[in-house]
């Protein structure tokens, strides 16, 4: 009944996106093919397609782009239990050995091995049928729909992010960066309770968002140095953040979330830019500011659903544009737009 249309979004290498046929895969033992409904596009997709590499993961060969998704379950594999045809799911697009020191010990987010969606060589999500391990697939409750299905990849990092900062009831937290994980993340801190959230941006209307979606501060900081944003900051907060989430990537930001963080803080870097930068590491020293990285992110995605499905985390608000699979290449250009958050690709119109 499927047929024979597995349309795919390939690329090829910088600027050469191409929609494609390709063969329907199968379901393996302990895998699900699953018929994809919902892809969201992810800056590192653009990425991608701008520039046709993120450091040392280079497009050599046609990959199919996407990562952020959520579908239906079509077929069930040989071995799996708990799940049938027509069950909505998100699909953690990561796939580690469970072999190695890291998967044994929990960190499967550091596996060597890692199989990630969309990242050279592995392909990616955005076609029509895919097949993914069981046990990295994750039910939909009815209340959850297939657009916050998908959106639950960036939310796991948010999650993962305030996991790394140790954020709990009471904090007061600094997020740098108003765009789709910064946005999430300080949507994430407000749900552990913190007592206050600051973010800060260059634009204003994802500043503005940022207020809506419960940031008790909203700062713009372009032309400021660090030491004019951290005055702000703490003149917002009336006193030194405990943890700051560094969303951006850029040098002058990480440079103000450490002068910023209190003595004994955490500064967790989640935006990626530049391989290298000048920081004042004597000023993290000397003051005990934790710099704690992060990778994706493990175990998150139960946590990051749990806080969708009870309400506690309202994505409604996070402005949004659709496409269909055949609009990809008028989704891409989209999404490179600062008037919305997250460009949404159906790839099922059947539901």
């Amino acid at each position: 009944q499927m047929g024979q249309d597995n349309l795919s979004a390939v690329l090829y290498g910088k600027d050469d996106l191409r929609m494609e046929q390709r063969e329907i895969p199968v379901a393996k033992k302990g895998e699900l093919l699953i018929r994809v409904h919902t892809v969201a596009i992810c800056g590192s997709d653009v990425h991608y397609l701008r520039h046709g590499a993120i450091g040392s993961f280079i497009v050599n060969a046609p990959m199919v782009v996407g990562h952020e998704t959520s579908g239906t379950v079509e077929e069930v594999g040989e071995g799996v239990d708990g799940y049938k045809k027509g069950d909505r799911i998100a699909m953690e697009p990561g796939i580690p050995c469970r072999m190695c020191f890291q998967c044994k010990t929990g960190s499967y987010n550091l596996c060597p091995e890692m199989r990630f969606f969309a990242t050279p060589p592995i392909h990616g999500t955005l076609t029509r049928y895919i097949a993914h391990p069981a046990d990295f697939c994750f039910k939909l409750p009815p209340t959850v729909s297939y657009e916050e299905g998908a959106l639950l990849e960036p939310l796991s990092v948010g999650v993962y992010a305030c996991r790394r900062a140790g954020i709990t009831v009471g904090q007061r937290v600094f997020v740098l960066g108003a765009g789709p994980v910064g946005l999430l993340s300080a949507m994430v801190a407000l749900s552990h309770g913190v007592s206050a959230v600051v973010i800060t941006d260059i634009d204003d209307g994802r500043l503005a968002l940022a207020k809506e979606c419960g940031a008790y501060h909203a700062i713009n900081v372009r032309g400021l140095s660090p030491l004019e944003a951290r005055e702000k900051v703490v003149a917002a907060l009336g006193q030194e953040p405990d943890a700051s989430i560094e969303c951006t990537g850029v040098g002058s930001s990480i440079e103000t979330a450490i002068t910023t963080s209190r003595s004994g803080g955490v500064v967790v870097l989640v935006g990626m830019a530049s391989a290298r930068c000048d920081l004042p590491i004597l000023t993290a020293a000397c003051r005990e500011v934790d710099l704690r990285g992060i990778f994706r992110y493990r175990n998150c995605y139960p946590t990051a659903l749990e806080l969708v499905a009870s309400k506690r985390i309202d994505l409604s608000k996070l402005t949004k544009a659709h496409y269909s699979l055949e609009q990809t290449r008028e989704a891409f250009e989209r999404s490179q737009k600062a008037d919305v958050v997250k460009v949404f690709i159906r790839c099922d119109e059947t539901r």
